[in-house]
């Protein structure tokens, strides 16, 4: 078994190679060529938590787990196995693959919903996951311009700096008069407002996964003439933005969506992050690796 480190991750999954590898993963999906899992948690009185999400794409299944404590942080694994044996392949470690595969998915969506001169991206939340949603919608659509608020003057302005973005005041000044919004945090409660957003807009929310949670209000939600999600399963469980909102009649899985603009409308994508997704970013991972022998030369090398 071939062990990968964040580093490791990092080197081997560039963000335009990860959207591709999301496009892939929908449209397996979409032929039932692929199977997801819905996330399971396990929680325990003293706060700390064990998360698992599986899924099984083209060669390929595996899952990735990780624990969180809010005083303690989290720990992110994921185990790859090839399909026709059952074999284990590979042991990642998983934070940058989350952190990658969910940016990719943000920006497979972009690029399907999005208007195809978008220059001007908000972004709500200064936070790691931010950093990759900002990368892939760069690498999908013209951008000329970021705006990004967070409630941390400090983290705003420095995450402005690393990623050639302007630092505003308000979240208003962020995401008006934006192509496309970013929400990208851990707020309990709605953290726009649906008269800031203009016709036309794509809105990326990946900072809520938890049913009592949201980032949108129900009215923004109710007025988008299509709500995208990586599962609707899992949605039902734990998209708190919908969930709240209380309808889904507006509401697909984002493997049947087509590639769709219209300048009248507001279009959304609520990802949730979904096993499937860590599969194919993980599989693309390990198979990098094993076109790249010389870089593993002192570790456990790959069972063929």
């Amino acid at each position: 078994m071939l062990y990968l480190t964040e580093e490791d991750v990092r080197a081997f999954l560039p963000m335009p190679e990860a959207i591709g590898a999301m496009r892939s993963a929908f449209e397996a999906l979409a032929q039932g060529k692929a199977i997801n899992q819905p996330r399971r948690r396990l929680i325990l009185d003293t706060g700390s938590a064990l998360h698992s999400m599986a899924g099984s794409y083209g060669r390929y299944f595996g899952t990735k787990f990780y624990s969180t404590n809010p005083r303690y942080g989290a720990h992110f694994y994921f185990v790859l196995y090839g399909a026709d044996t059952g074999e284990p392949l590979a042991w990642m470690e998983a934070n940058h693959l989350g952190q990658i595969r969910t940016g990719a998915a943000s920006g497979y969506a972009t690029d399907l919903l999005a208007n195809p001169e978008a220059g001007t991206l908000g972004v709500i939340g200064s936070g790691f996951q931010a950093r990759t949603q900002v990368d892939a919608i760069r690498a999908v659509r013209p951008i000329k311009t970021v705006r990004v608020w967070s409630r941390s003057e400090e983290k705003r302005r420095k995450f402005a700096e690393e990623c050639g973005a302007q630092a505003v005041s308000t979240a208003e000044e962020a995401v008006r008069g934006a192509d496309i919004v970013v929400t990208a945090t851990n707020a309990p409660e709605p953290v726009l407002e649906n008269a800031w957003i203009a016709p036309g807009t794509m809105i990326n929310a990946m900072g809520a996964n938890a049913a009592k949670r949201r980032e949108l209000p129900a009215d923004l939600v109710g007025r988008a003439a299509l709500v995208a999600v990586d599962s609707m399963e899992q949605a039902k469980l734990e998209a708190g933005d919908l969930i709240l909102a209380g309808s889904w009649i507006n509401v697909v899985e984002l493997k049947d969506v087509k590639r769709h603009f219209d300048p009248d409308q507001v279009t959304i994508f609520k990802s949730l992050g979904i096993g499937v997704e860590d599969v194919a970013a993980g599989a693309f991972v390990y198979e990098r690796a094993l076109a790249t022998p010389e870089r593993f030369a002192d570790r456990n090398r790959a069972r063929r």
